[in-house]
């Protein structure tokens, strides 16, 4: 009877979580255990951490054999554990959550619940955002609004990786390999059906955040580049638009000097003109730089990911590491 059970993965990835990880076992551990209908396993991808987190997962595993962990051979960034994560997930569904706990496992019956009605994709929606400032609130709500407006995808907004995702959305996921990902978009990529639920998100339980705002400010020009041509086609309207500035320009000193004579240069306008170009084209230049640059990572066909243990075994197969990769 016990192999009849429907097998759930929690996939967390973790990187320098040493301070939430047993506090996030217990409430993780609660939830399995009043769900007996279910088999689980937590996955936990340990992101190349530096202070005790493998050791406490391994602690961890010693005494409850659902607890998996999949060793990073270095921190590769959370985009890149989902999907080593996902590779390496046994369930028929997939849960991933943060090790933080400012996204609560309570919620996750009810993801089970709804996942069990036929939606594929159960998506965690937060109602508000405790112990984050009104700066980063307001920065990811502009964020979203400009990704939304440039691209055909419709993009969640004010969701993140929270989610329970059915065996056919995992691998959907993993068929993807890019290289710079931009998880939140693809989520939203593969369709299937999807049911959101609302919920208040806490503050961290502990430790500290490592998503500072180059971090945030890389992956937000992730989503723009992987889901929309927006920016090159912006370079060339606003190129457009200048060069026909220049050209009745050009004609208003023609007919300036046909009529009125010439006048004596101005240093000042002259310079305005040089560094206003000169501006609009480097600006330009890096737009197109971004997406030459993309083009060139992918081109590489580099594993996404090299693994150093799964669970209590070393890594030796090379092919384990990249055994999802360009099948």
């Amino acid at each position: 009877m016990e192999n009849t059970k429907k097998l759930i993965t929690i996939l967390v990835p973790a990187y320098n979580e040493q301070e939430v990880i047993n506090l996030l076992y217990e409430r993780l551990q609660k939830i399995m255990d009043s769900q007996t209908n279910y088999n689980f396993e937590v996955l936990f991808v340990n992101d190349g951490s530096k202070d005790d987190t493998l050791k406490l997962i391994q602690n961890l595993r010693k005494t409850d054999s659902r607890i998996c962990y999949l060793n990073l051979s270095r921190n590769f960034g959370k985009e890149t554990a989902m999907i080593a994560g996902l590779d390496y997930s046994k369930g028929d569904c997939v849960i991933i959550i943060d090790a933080d706990l400012q996204d609560p496992p309570e919620l996750i019956p009810d993801m089970i619940k709804l996942w069990e009605e036929g939606y594929d994709d159960v998506y965690a929606k937060r109602k508000s955002r405790k112990g984050e400032t009104f700066m980063k609130k307001f920065t990811s709500k502009m964020y979203y609004r400009t990704l939304q407006s440039v691209t055909n995808i419709e993009i969640q907004k004010d969701t993140g990786d929270f989610r329970l995702l059915d065996r056919r959305c995992v691998e959907a996921l993993k068929s993807i390999r890019e290289s710079q990902r931009y998880t939140k978009g693809l989520f939203s990529f593969i369709g299937y059906n999807k049911k959101e639920i609302l919920y208040d998100r806490d503050p961290r339980a502990a430790g500290q955040t490592k998503w500072n705002y180059g971090k945030l400010i890389n992956l937000s020009i992730d989503g723009l580049t992987s889901f929309t041509t927006a920016p090159l086609r912006w370079a060339a309207i606003i190129g457009i638009l200048v060069s026909f500035a220049g050209f009745i320009y050009m004609l208003a000193i023609i007919f300036k000097t046909l009529f009125y004579g010439i006048d004596v240069p101005g240093y000042s306008s002259t310079m305005v003109v040089i560094l206003f170009l000169g501006g609009i084209q480097l600006i330009f230049l890096g737009v197109i730089g971004e997406y030459l640059g993309r083009t060139f990572n992918e081109t590489k066909y580099r594993p996404l990911y090299f693994i150093d243990c799964y669970n209590e075994e070393k890594e030796t197969n090379k092919n384990l590491n990249n055994k999802h990769y360009k099948e």
